[in-house]
């Protein structure tokens, strides 16, 4: 049976510097932001494109007016037209792999950069969740509230069942809904920056108690032809900081791959739903071990030397060979206590 969620306060320190269960931080640093050069694109053509972003918001406040008169299924190609013309105004090209589900379902992304919310509303428009402070963003807030984004107050943690309420009615009523489990976003690079507790499994109970699938989405940058972390939001640097690096980049592309679904088990356990799901967006690296170099046997006195063993003595010795070997351990079948009880066919 699942455990209920915890609302007991945050533990501070809990995942390094500045981490605490509620608040998840990186490693990531200046150092794993590539370092500054001359822009790509002219002056002229950076303007350009900042002009057409103003645009792009103002065009995105009218359609948050729209949004409730809309039916449902315009409302989702409104939105992911918009965000598809956002990526391309930025200067940002947008490749999808994979089918993207139409119906419910979780959707379960890393996170990079703010272009991440671009990016998966341009593939598979859905219900976001977004801390609260997103909500007073100037145009951004009221198209977010629009679409129907579910605002968490990481201050208050006692909120977080409520939230997680929130997320499965919206299951149940047939929505998309998606999150970013890690909670803070990181270089993608590094090991060594990943927040320390990867995927938090808090929203993952939503799609237990509902049974929605479970869609991972791989979100990945490249700068030309070479896996960059240009697009990388990070640590303290500003929002305007990291706009800029992106409105002057001209080999920009976002990748999104949708991967296979993964359908939870009633009473699955939503700590290895969300292990499971971070897997299928990046595996575990192999664990590299070092030989270890063999112990010197301690110094001894010499024993003195056995006498010999007569013949009838060795003959009566029991022969190695003749042991019985045991015999292999069955495996589990599929119902037994050592599945996880996950269904995880795509």
């Amino acid at each position: 049976m699942t455990a209920p969620l915890s609302t007991a306060a945050p533990a501070r320190g809990a995942g390094g510097s500045g981490e605490s269960l509620w608040r998840p931080a990186s490693g990531c640093g200046p150092e794993c932001l590539p370092p500054p050069a001359t822009p790509d694109v002219s002056r002229l053509r950076r303007a350009g494109r900042l002009l057409g972003v103003l645009g792009m918001l103002l065009a995105g406040a009218g359609l948050a007016a729209l949004l409730p008169l809309l039916p449902a299924a315009r409302g989702r190609a409104a939105t992911r037209g918009w965000a598809r013309w956002t990526l391309r105004t930025l200067g940002v090209r947008l490749v999808a792999r994979g089918r993207a589900p139409r119906g419910r379902a979780l959707l379960v992304a890393n996170h990079v950069s703010w272009l991440d919310v671009l990016a998966v509303l341009a593939v598979s428009p859905a219900r976001m969740l977004a801390k609260r402070e997103v909500r007073r963003w100037p145009v951004v807030g009221t198209l977010a509230a629009a679409a129907g984004t579910v605002f968490v107050d990481r201050s208050r943690p006692r909120d977080l069942p409520a939230t997680v309420a929130r997320v499965a009615e919206s299951l149940r009523s047939g929505r998309p809904v998606s999150v970013f489990p890690e909670g803070t976003t990181w270089c993608g690079a590094a090991t060594g920056c990943r927040p320390a507790r990867g995927f938090r499994p808090a929203m993952f109970q939503a799609a237990v108690a509902t049974g929605a699938p479970v869609v991972p989405l791989d979100l990945a940058y490249r700068y030309g032809d070479d896996p960059s972390t240009l697009a990388a939001f990070l640590g303290d640097e500003t929002l305007w900081a990291s706009m800029r690096r992106v409105l002057a980049a001209r080999d920009l592309t976002v990748v999104v791959t949708v991967r296979a679904a993964l359908y939870p088990a009633p009473g699955a356990d939503r700590r290895t739903l969300a292990r499971a799901a971070e897997a299928a967006i990046r595996p575990a690296p192999p664990v590299r071990t070092r030989a270890r170099r063999p112990a010197p046997a301690p110094a001894t006195r010499p024993a003195p030397a056995p006498a010999l063993a007569s013949a009838p003595a060795l003959a009566s010795a029991p022969a190695l060979a003749s042991a019985p070997a045991p015999a292999p351990a069955p495996a589990p079948a599929s119902g037994s206590p050592a599945d996880p009880g996950l269904d995880l066919a795509a």
